[in-house]
């Protein structure tokens, strides 16, 4: 804000008390507007966080007596708009533009020197006395913070996707203080950051860092009357249970971002994020690879040799009959396409059913008397030739 707006406001009119209210009456009147404008009470409405920002202002003015002192000092200096000359003048009002007076021009030869305020111009001396280096004070709002939770879901959950509760723990405003941090719900402007919870430091080399506030935490406020539940702070700790939809398909140790799901903010600044860390249990028959679903499905020796149709069951839902081809080793895998996990675009991935030749413990007379006239029958082979002839080639 430059000087010459912060000169032509009117924090009397703003607070609504007289000029020569008392001290009490204006931090009777601001703990009053600031209760009623603030916005933790008025969320999403912009017009009374101009108004709350309006007020704050007025009060850090008029609730010093120094600055109350300097303010009505200046103010009286002016007659709409015109620079009011003292008895050394030409007499009356002259109408010098206030942004020259308050630009840092040099003093004018009219009127004696413009009241003898010489070289620096009326924006130094302005400047000076306010210590707003012409930025003015703006409470800014604040982001709520980001919270983490965890969930564990079914295998089954995962693969369909599943809405769970959550129960969790963040810092909201605080409930004894209305998010003000002040007993009285009056906090004052931080004179360090002047409201805008951060300072700027040089580096050298020309850059600068901006940095929290240390003396304010970041907050732009600072408590007349620290509340005793939030310390000052105006957060306090808070609890809350909601549902939350995790997407079909999460893998174990996924991490899902909601936005806007985690803390509130402060004076009408938006919420948080939630980041909820997905666990899955094992199931104790499908195991999973990215979009596709595994299973390994136990098939006899004839079926492996002869062939045949092997029923296999899917993840809720009915079993499918895949075609076994004669001769199928142990290990060979096959594909049952769209009964997999569900995919980001809606479609799901495949089924792998792994084969795997059982071999029976215990055999009757007559399954025993089968294979030895099978081992008879195919006396001439020897599966494992190949592998003694590439041992010895290599």
């Amino acid at each position: 804000m430059s000087t010459k707006d912060f000169v032509e406001k009117d924090y009397y009119k703003v607070l609504g008390v007289p000029k020569d209210a008392t001290d009490a009456e204006i931090k009777k009147a601001y703990r009053k507007l600031a209760r009623e404008f603030h916005p933790d009470a008025n969320k999403g409405d912009d017009k009374a966080e101009e108004r709350f920002k309006e007020i704050s202002e007025a009060n850090d003015v008029l609730g010093d007596s120094k600055k109350r002192k300097e303010y009505d000092e200046a103010r009286a200096l002016f007659g709409n708009g015109g620079f009011r000359a003292g008895p050394g003048g030409a007499g009356g009002n002259f109408n010098f533009d206030l942004g020259d007076l308050f630009g840092g021009t040099q003093g004018s030869g009219q009127g004696g020197g413009a009241g003898g305020f010489g070289g620096g111009g009326l924006g130094d001396v302005f400047g000076g006395l306010f210590n707003r280096g012409g930025t003015g004070t703006r409470v800014q709002p604040r982001r709520g913070q980001d919270i983490e939770s965890e969930v564990t879901l079914s295998f089954t959950e995962a693969v369909d996707g599943a809405t769970v509760p959550l129960r969790m723990s963040s810092q909201a405003p605080c409930k004894a203080c209305s998010g003000t941090g002040d007993k009285n719900g009056t906090p004052r402007v931080c004179p360090t950051c002047l409201g805008t919870g951060q300072v700027s430091r040089g580096t050298g080399g020309g850059f600068s860092l901006t940095d929290p506030c240390v003396d304010c935490k970041g907050r732009g406020l600072i408590a007349q009357d620290p509340c005793d539940v939030c310390k000052g702070s105006g957060r306090a700790k808070s609890s809350r249970t909601m549902q939350v939809r995790i997407p079909a398909g999460v893998s174990d140790g996924q991490r899902i971002r909601l936005r806007g799901k985690g803390g509130p903010g402060e004076r009408g600044g938006p919420a948080g994020d939630l980041y909820v860390v997905v666990h899955v249990d094992a199931h104790p028959v499908f195991g999973r690879k990215g979009d596709n679903l595994t299973v390994t499905v136990p098939v006899d020796f004839t079926e492996a040799a002869l062939g045949g149709e092997v029923k296999v069951p899917t993840l809720g839902g009915p079993p499918v009959t895949l075609k076994l081809p004669a001769g199928t080793p142990n290990g060979r895998t096959m594909r049952a396409r769209g009964k997999g996990a569900v995919r980001k675009d809606g479609t799901r991935g495949d089924l792998l059913v792994t084969v795997e030749v059982a071999v029976p413990r215990d055999l009757g007379t007559e399954a025993r008397d089968a294979l030895e006239a099978y081992r008879k029958a195919t006396a001439g082979h020897d599966p494992r030739a190949e592998l003694f002839q590439a041992a010895k080639g290599a």
